[in-house]
């Protein structure tokens, strides 16, 4: 034993064993997260290590300087020359794709933000992301909002399915920004080649005497028809065995048939299947090919179980292989939502999808069907795959989505597009966005963002604040004054494969109308945003009653307007469903 420690002295002072140093240090991401088993590549030995509990890593080397490669799954590769003697504090940037799984986009977002814990809820077997509705903010100290623009729509032919069939509408199934989608609100297409126009106007509002409502609306280009570019649609369909019912499968067949009517041979055609099989029930034809096209249609059959994840991963790889550059390349996905085969749950669908959108294709999603239809699924594929959400529950909501709004739900004119509004606090001293709820448990995650939407060709849509006015801005109002500014409005967006984020600036005036004296169809969408509050048994609008949302429809609706009196028999309907409830829920209420 002493022969062999004399050896090694000897080789030490002799030079013969080099000296060792030791590198020491933590690895962590952007937000000083302790990554552990990153994997570290000592480039004098070329030996692999692992950073440990905590990030940390100490490794032994013969030089006082070296260098360290660094990986890990999902992060950017990063490489660095240290030195020895002192302690490395190494940071890990995470790939795009990751950082946008890590993150949680919300519909609008204020510095306030609060939570109160994550859940989906369930009414009987379908499923709806429960939502946090929007409440007053300060603007002295939280000036500034955002929230997100789309062309969704799916709540309101939803809430109408609930109210035809008699039964109380989940809450988390109303989502007022939608149902104000619905309605066409006096577009006004903007001027040259602009893709936005911005308007605004406030008055005061029919359910708080102390409050007014302020209304941004946005109006998006409408493409030329004959300019329109070629579209590559794969139509994927779900054929599993619960689509075998009159409002799943039969509806969508229908639906898919009055498509094709208003194909252009330009356009291309797929179809791709999942249930008892997955594949390719018929490959790209052209559009002017649509006796082809409507036989396959035809040929669909139910069966077997719900593979959602291999049809979707089918469809995309169609997509890309007929990808037609500057086209509009695009899946669309018609499906009750019931998937039980492969990826199936929220969070897996919602990283499925978010891989797939990285391929430029779009995707619109159509749901149908009762008892079982899984909203929470089917909102999340459309609202992290790029695209958007109807849901059909009769053929006439098929034509309107599929045929009278065809250029909306199909042709996209701005990604990514989100509004932010800046409050002036000498004119408000409060605020609350009705609708455009987040989902409980995103708001208290520090990776929250704002997440645009996709605005289709001709879209308007809706904004409605209601605001508590300062003294000064009363005094104004009651002096017939206008040449204040409310609040300063930012437009975010993008153009269709184009990465540049652009902006329109926008002010509102404190153009103020009494509410009697503003456009007929601003005057119905209140009504439209006050019934989706009595829905979602809102404190704002607690002291409201059916008879009192009724008269407000009746005096300002359109009698012409199929839809304005569809509206009212909805809410005729609505009234006897709720009002034995609200009652009971009263007396529940004062019992406890």
């Amino acid at each position: 034993m002493r022969r062999f420690y004399f050896l090694v002295m000897f080789l030490v002072h002799a030079g013969i064993l080099p000296a060792q140093y030791y590198i020491r240090g933590e690895i962590t991401d952007e937000k000083k997260n302790a990554l552990q088993n990153v994997k570290i590549i000592l480039h004098s030995t070329g030996i692999t290590y692992s950073s440990g509990l905590g990030g940390a890593f100490g490794i032994l080397s013969s030089n006082t300087r070296d260098s360290l490669i660094f990986s890990l799954e999902g992060y950017e590769p990063f490489s660095l020359t240290v030195d020895a003697s002192k302690y490395q504090i190494i940071t890990l940037k995470m790939m795009p794709f990751t950082a946008s799984l890590q993150r949680h986009p919300l519909l609008s977002m204020t510095l306030d933000k609060q939570d109160k814990g994550s859940r989906t809820r369930a009414a009987g077997d379908e499923t709806y992301n429960a939502l946090m509705e929007n409440d007053f903010v300060t603007t002295v100290k939280y000036p500034q909002t955002s929230l997100v623009l789309n062309i969704d729509k799916a709540s309101y032919s939803n809430i109408r399915r609930f109210i035809n069939s008699n039964s109380e509408v989940p809450r988390d199934a109303v989502r007022i920004e939608e149902m104000l989608n619905y309605f066409s609100v006096n577009p006004s297409p903007p001027q040259g080649d602009s893709i936005f126009r911005v308007s605004s106007m406030s008055t005061n509002c029919p359910w708080n005497t102390n409050s007014q409502l302020l209304y941004l609306q946005m109006d998006a280009k409408k493409l030329n028809l004959d300019l329109i570019p070629p579209s590559n649609l794969v139509f994927l369909i779900d054929v599993s065995g619960s689509m075998d019912l009159p409002n799943r499968l039969p509806l969508l067949k229908t639906s898919f048939r009055k498509l094709v009517e208003h194909l252009r041979p330009v356009d291309t055609v797929s179809i791709v299947v999942y249930g008892s099989v997955v594949g390719v029930m018929l490959p790209p034809t052209s559009g002017s090919d649509s006796k082809k096209i409507l036989t396959a249609i035809d040929e669909l059959e139910p069966g077997g179980f719900t593979p959602g994840e291999a049809g979707i991963r089918q469809a995309y790889r169609l997509a890309q292989s007929t990808y037609m550059k500057n086209g509009n390349n695009r899946v669309i996905l018609a499906t009750d939502g019931d998937f039980n085969v492969g990826q199936k749950g929220e969070k897996d669908l919602e990283e499925l999808i978010t891989k797939q959108k990285l391929t430029g294709v779009y995707l619109t999603c159509l749901g149908v069907g009762m008892g079982n239809y899984k909203d929470s699924k089917i909102e999340i594929l459309a609202k992290k795959g790029n695209g958007n959400f109807a849901y059909l529950d009769n053929e006439q909501e098929a034509e309107k989505v599929l045929v009278k709004e065809l250029t909306q739900t199909l042709y996209a004119v701005a990604d990514d597009v989100y509004m932010t509004v800046n409050f002036n606090p000498e004119l408000v001293e409060s605020y609350r966005l009705i609708g455009f709820d987040n989902k409980r448990g995103s708001l208290a995650d520090t990776n929250n963002i704002i997440e645009g939407g996709e605005v289709g060709s001709g879209h308007s849509s809706l904004a409605i604040f209601e605001i508590i006015p300062t003294d000064k801005n009363r005094a104004e109002v009651t002096k017939g004054i206008s040449a204040g500014t409310i609040a300063s409005v930012d437009m975010h967006y993008r153009l269709p494969e184009n990465k540049e984020v652009r902006k329109l600036a926008f002010r509102c005036p404190l153009h103020f109308q009494e509410f009697k004296d503003i456009p007929l169809q601003l005057r119905f969408v209140t009504s439209v945003a006050l019934f989706g509050s009595m829905l979602h048994y809102s404190p704002h609008v607690k002291n409201i009653t059916w008879e009192q949302e009724l008269e407000l429809i009746k005096a300002n609706m359109d009698v012409n307007d199929p839809l304005h009196k569809e509206f009212l028999d909805i809410v005729t309907k609505a009234q006897k469903v709720y009002g034995p409830l609200k009652k009971k829920k009263k007396k529940e209420e004062e019992d406890q």
